[in-house]
């Protein structure tokens, strides 16, 4: 694995990885949803129940992904990691997106449940924090031309966002919220049904595999537009070398 270090050797991983990727993606979503859409509704929330097959894998993730760009930050701060500060730059986006179904489908299922589309606990507030996190480095990125120092910057400020995780992890067991426990990994097993459970365990997987096929292909392209800003910048000099005029006063031509 630390060979991947190495752009060149990274950008030949993810080519050909790439086509396994996919395809495992689209038939773990295609089981995954078949799952749901089989399963019994619930005895209590009925068709609703099945917003969760969306709604937990993307919360999942939205801490997932954060958790990552805090260990990418670490390899640009400390370990100097080639390919670190491109993972983060790329994991942002994606991880706003997720963030934000989660908090769209989480609206979703709590109206028929809460009578309400928001409220103001620990938990929803902690995810909306996070969000606001993913679009304040987002935006820092890109209003840093200096990539060295935009990096650096990104992961002081996701390294201190970091304290905002175990906060989501732990406000139902903090503070009086109406999400409940948790209910699939805990010592006494899940609380969910098995045929509940399955189809959400298969849909986290896909989620997955869809974040890490498109965070690979984001990288990729990153790799790619730094490579073409350097020739671009070299192509740019030595037409300018080209233009001097000599000492002379003659014509470079």
């Amino acid at each position: 694995m630390g060979n991947l270090a190495s752009p060149s050797i990274f950008l030949d991983f993810v080519r050909r990885a790439t086509p396994w990727l996919a395809v495992a993606t689209a038939a773990t979503f295609a089981l995954g949803l078949w799952l749901s859409f089989a399963a019994p509704p619930d005895y209590q929330q009925g068709e609703t129940v099945k917003i969760m097959d969306i709604h937990v894998p993307a919360a999942w993730l939205s801490t997932l992904i954060y958790a990552a760009m805090t260990l990418a930050s670490l390899g640009t701060l400390v370990w100097r990691h080639p390919l670190a500060d491109a993972a983060q730059k790329a994991a942002a986006p994606l991880g706003a997106g997720f963030t934000f179904i989660c908090l769209v489908t989480g609206s979703l299922w709590g109206k028929p449940m809460w009578g309400t589309y928001w409220v103001w606990d620990a938990r929803l507030t902690s995810v909306l924090a996070l969000f606001i996190l993913y679009l304040g480095l987002i935006a820092l990125w890109r209003s840093i031309e200096d990539q060295s120092l935009a990096a650096r910057a990104a992961a002081i400020l996701t390294l201190v966002g970091c304290v905002d995780l175990p906060i989501i992890k732990f406000s139902v067991d903090w503070w009086n919220t109406l999400h409940q426990p948790a209910s699939v990994f805990r010592l006494g097993g899940p609380t969910i049904a098995p045929e509940l459970l399955w189809p959400l365990l298969i849909m986290a997987l896909a989620f997955t595999l869809l974040f890490v096929l498109l965070w690979l292909l984001a990288i990729r392209n990153e790799i790619l537009r730094r490579r073409l800003t350097r020739l671009t910048m070299i192509a740019a000099a030595e037409g300018d070398g080209l233009a001097v005029v000599p000492a002379t006063g003659k014509s470079a031509a």
